[in-house]
């Protein structure tokens, strides 16, 4: 599986999609990004005449490039049929620098373990001057199959 195909699977869609491309990926890690539009929804009240990126979005930033991404590529390649859905279980972020509207985050995700139908990743968000944005681990669990 590519990482084009990989994009044909996630269960997003606008607004609530938060990848714009998968650079790298393969049986250890993934690397993309997305570029945060300034007309999105949140930055009206994130904060009043200051926006700035919600701690959540930049930890579904996170998820969605770093854990589901990397989980769909992953089971696509070990089981049969592709994940479907992937639950998050767990999350431990430290967050470090703001984000603010039009910015291009780039995550880095590294598999800790993938068994038991549940992926354990090390993931890590650089703004577009290789900043560190956030950092930490999160964990999620494959939850259905296409075609199964």
């Amino acid at each position: 599986m590519n990482k084009e195909e990989v994009l044909t699977y996630l269960p997003y869609t606008a607004p609530f999609l938060f990848v714009d491309e998968i650079l790298e990926i393969d049986e250890n890690k993934v690397i993309g990004s997305y570029t945060f539009n300034p007309s999105l929804d949140f930055y009206k009240g994130h904060f009043k005449g200051h926006p700035v990126t919600p701690g959540v979005i930049l930890t579904e930033t996170m998820a969605q490039i770093g854990l589901v991404c990397l989980g769909i590529y992953l089971s696509g390649n070990v089981e049969s049929g592709l994940s479907r859905h992937m639950m998050l279980t767990s999350t431990a972020i430290d967050f470090i620098k703001p984000v603010f509207p039009g910015e291009k985050v780039t995550v880095h995700a590294q598999k800790v373990y993938f068994r038991f139908k549940k992926l354990n990743c090390k993931v890590q968000m650089l703004n577009e001057s290789g900043e560190m944005v956030c950092q930490g681990t999160i964990a999620g669990m494959v939850t259905g199959k296409i075609n199964g």
